[in-house]
């Protein structure tokens, strides 16, 4: 995914009700910009350090700035950006990246599915082969050495692992794919100590059937992709 313009680079001051961030420029202008990402962000803000943000055209954007990356103490870059995950995902797919889900012939988004109103999102057909379905997750809490999903108590995240078990059931494939936004992060977990739950639910998927995949994501201000395969524990 290639950003274009390459995002600008600014300061992070603070970030506050959940969807905006103040930016210091280099020439020490300060600005409000959207922040795309509803969760705690725990362990991804960093006041002082760099930031990078995209601009959109849009005339009716009350804050037409989007931030895009975050940088860490560390120097480890961090897509904070959720809405990214799923573009991401699908490029890779379609490039071949990720070799586990290729053969496809018919890639499809958002398509209603399970039984407890949900949206799937991506869903994989090809003649003569189970349909595939693949709910994404982007993976951005850093803890020591270990990356962990949820960063916070996640009901959504509980529903899309039983509908994933369904789907199994049916006689389908179902693939939960975690998006690794952080450059830092070679490893992948349940966070058990934040949602204990969805790790004993995800336990639950696996035995049941359900397909674990984790990609890490190449970062950079002029793009972003998924480049190898991360290892996974359940």
């Amino acid at each position: 995914m290639d950003f274009t313009p390459a995002l600008q680079q600014g300061t992070l001051i603070k970030r506050y009700k959940r969807f905006l961030a103040d930016v210091r420029l280099d020439d020490g202008t300060e600005i409000t910009i959207h922040c795309p990402n509803t969760g705690s962000m725990k362990n991804c803000l960093f006041p002082g350090e760099k930031v990078w943000f995209s601009t959109s055209d849009n005339p009716k954007r009350k804050y037409p700035n989007t931030w895009e990356i975050a940088q860490t103490t560390e120097q480890h870059l961090i897509g904070i950006n959720t809405g990214r995950a799923n573009a991401l995902a699908e490029e890779a797919i379609k490039a071949g990246v990720i070799t586990e889900l290729a053969g496809y012939s018919s890639i499809k988004r958002e398509v209603k599915y399970g039984d407890e109103n949900s949206r799937i999102d991506i869903l994989l057909s090809e003649d003569n082969r189970p349909l595939c379905y693949v709910e994404i997750k982007s993976c951005t809490l850093l803890e020591q050495t270990v990356g962990y999903f949820p960063d916070s108590v996640t009901t959504r995240g509980q529903k899309h692992l039983r509908e994933l078990m369904h789907m199994v059931s049916l006689g389908h494939r179902a693939v939960l794919l975690f998006v690794v936004q952080h450059t830092g992060i070679n490893i992948v977990q349940a966070a058990e100590h934040i949602d204990p739950q969805y790790a004993l639910l995800l336990k639950q998927a696996v035995n049941s059937g359900v397909e674990v995949l984790a990609y890490q994501t190449e970062l950079s201000a002029i793009s972003s992709t998924l480049t190898r395969s991360c290892k996974v524990i359940v």
